[in-house]
């Protein structure tokens, strides 16, 4: 027998655990997809939270929500392209203002708590595809742009199960909702 050798006849007989070694990475892939929704969920919820007391970080103290400043206007009419006349015709109108804000809120909140979460990334996907229209031309390359990518990332929370498993409370949620807010 060869001394260099470092199994033994016990352990070649023994059978190889596989299912420990490959949970390393599901695990650690849930624990990053997680990670992924919460930080997504928090641009979210700071856009909401900025835009409506004009924390003075997006939006200046005088146009804040509550101080009767529109959250739609300034990204809004600023609109150039093929859809600019969509996009400027929804500028500052109550109802679209509200139905932003009520998005960027429930977004957040469900993407941060993981619960509802799919939902959410689909809301939050559909979002991003409109930003991703009143952004064309796009300035810095002929067909993506970051709002593209991040409805892509929020498509990938939005299908896989882990991402919304992991650090949230979406086991949870998925025992009691019901199956279509899942």
């Amino acid at each position: 027998m060869n001394d260099m050798s470092t199994t033994s006849d016990h352990d070649i007989d023994r059978p190889i655990d596989h299912a420990s070694e490959a949970h390393v990475l599901p695990t650690l892939g849930g624990f990053m997809l997680g990670l992924m929704r919460i930080a997504f969920g928090f641009y979210f919820l700071w856009a909401f939270i900025d835009k409506t007391f004009g924390l003075g970080f997006a939006t200046p103290p005088e146009r804040a929500w509550l101080n009767g400043g529109s959250p739609t206007t300034g990204f809004l009419s600023r609109v150039e392209g093929p859809l600019a006349g969509f996009y400027q015709g929804m500028a500052g109108n109550a109802f679209i203002d509200f139905l932003f804000m009520a998005g960027l809120a429930g977004i957040g909140l469900t993407l941060i708590l993981g619960m509802g979460a799919r939902v959410g990334a689909l809301c939050g996907a559909v979002m991003y595809l409109f930003m991703y229209g009143a952004s064309i031309p796009t300035t810095s390359n002929p067909f993506l742009d970051d709002h593209l990518t991040d409805a892509i990332v929020m498509l990938v929370i939005a299908t896989i199960p882990a991402s919304w498993e992991y650090l949230g409370l979406g086991r949870m949620w998925r025992r009691v909702a019901p199956s279509f807010l899942h």
